[in-house]
């Protein structure tokens, strides 16, 4: 009884959340997202090299629901911090999403390429300094100075905000072990699996979580990255504060790459994409772990300061992939059942925005183009934070210390 009337309250206090997102979201947050992305598009434009450039274009156009979704997290901020703390996530997300894709393309030496690559990512956390040779081991390298400007454009806007000094460890944290969790990831197609695993079981989440529970948590944690990114506009935040938001974020992540991985596992075959998900032996076992997982992210994050804010960004992107058409194949449906059970009645309000959404997307894919007033507006993405959520490999989701926020019971 005091678990339901917990998750009533839980429930309720995300739904308000959700409620005051929006009424921010769409007057001071959206604008400013569509003019960052506009500019970034502007940018790609000019990249000299082909390959970069479609590959640059390719992720502004095909995946701008990710920054879109990231941004939500702006809400957070105070609304004089605002317009800094988008502009900081929107450049790290279409980096993020950049990185990715270049990611999948490696040079003879996957490793090294990757790590010289994310080094982008961990630039954004250094107050000053020079940029590094990102293209250094990777085959096309002429890309106009978009990437060093993504980086300058998010630093600059993180090192704006009141507590970045404070937030700037953590985040560094976060995303060094996402850039290499993403490196590894990529590599497998020549170097294998093994090297993955053997770095995820040495991560200290390994003392709570499977291997590939660690690796899908790290890959994804650009998500807690956006986060923490929010959070340095809070004059008042603390090093142990972004600690715990970067450990409460991880399962988070986890989920949300595994629930990408499961949904798309035609794509993935086809593709010959990563599938986190079939590291399971059996579907017996990924369905238990699934629920453990949705669990443990909400036990994490319901302890955080301003958690219904928190609560509805884990919600919201669970949601996005539960409300996906392939969700609904039983098989699916049986392996997501636990987690709908774990995160009932959190759900309810963003599976029905991502309902809602997707129907309004297919109607208006449907319609000629010479009936659409303003396709981009049949396009825009709820402000209800799901995956801004990448999954390695492609977008998905989406993150560093579970054993010090989740429950001991998840294995």
């Amino acid at each position: 009884m005091a678990g339901q009337s917990r998750g009533r309250g839980n429930s309720a206090a995300a739904t308000v959340a959700l409620v005051r997102a929006n009424a921010r979201f769409w007057p001071t947050v959206f604008p400013e997202v569509r003019r960052e992305l506009r500019q970034w598009d502007r940018r790609a434009q000019a990249i000299p090299d082909p390959t970069l450039r479609a590959l640059a274009l390719a992720k502004l156009r095909h995946e701008r629901f990710n920054t879109e979704v990231a941004a939500t997290l702006a809400t957070l901020a105070p609304p004089v911090r605002r317009r800094d703390v988008t502009e900081a996530i929107v450049a790290l997300e279409v980096m993020y999403d950049y990185l990715d894709g270049i990611g999948e393309r490696p040079g003879p030496d996957p490793l090294a390429d990757g790590r010289q690559l994310f080094r982008a990512f961990t630039d954004v956390v250094v107050a000053a300094g020079p940029l590094a040779d990102y293209y250094r081991c990777h085959p096309q390298r002429d890309d106009g100075g978009y990437l060093g400007a993504l980086v300058s454009s998010s630093r600059r806007a993180l090192w704006s905000l009141p507590a970045a000094p404070v937030v700037a460890p953590a985040l560094h944290a976060v995303l060094a072990r996402c850039g290499e969790a993403q490196t590894r990831t990529h590599a497998i197609r020549q170097l294998g699996p093994g090297q993955l695993r053997a770095w995820a079981a040495a991560q200290p989440e390994a003392a709570a979580l499977r291997w590939s529970e660690v690796a899908a948590g790290a890959a994804s944690s650009v998500l807690a990255g956006h986060a923490l990114v929010a959070l340095a506009a809070d004059p008042a935040m603390t090093v142990a504060d972004a600690e715990r938001v970067a450990a409460a974020y991880f399962a988070t992540c986890a989920l949300t790459t595994l629930l990408d991985s499961l949904i798309d596992a035609e794509s993935d075959a086809a593709t010959g994409a990563h599938p986190y998900i079939g590291y399971y032996a059996s579907e017996a076992e990924a369905t238990e772990r699934l629920g453990l997982l949705a669990r443990a992210a909400v036990a994490a994050i319901e302890r955080l300061p301003r958690a219904p804010h928190h609560l509805m960004t884990m919600a919201g992107a669970a949601a996005f992939y539960l409300s996906a058409p392939g969700a609904r194949v039983a098989e699916r449906r049986r392996l997501t059942a636990p987690i709908v059970c774990e995160l009932r009645p959190l759900l309810a309000p963003s599976l029905a925005i991502f309902a809602a959404w997707r129907g309004a997307r297919r109607a208006c894919q449907g319609t000629p183009a010479s009936l659409r007033s303003n396709t981009s507006n049949c396009l825009r993405s709820p402000a209800s934070s799901a995956p801004n959520s990448s999954s390695p490999s492609r977008p998905a989701s989406v993150r560093p210390r579970l054993s010090a926020a989740s429950p001991s019971g998840v294995r």
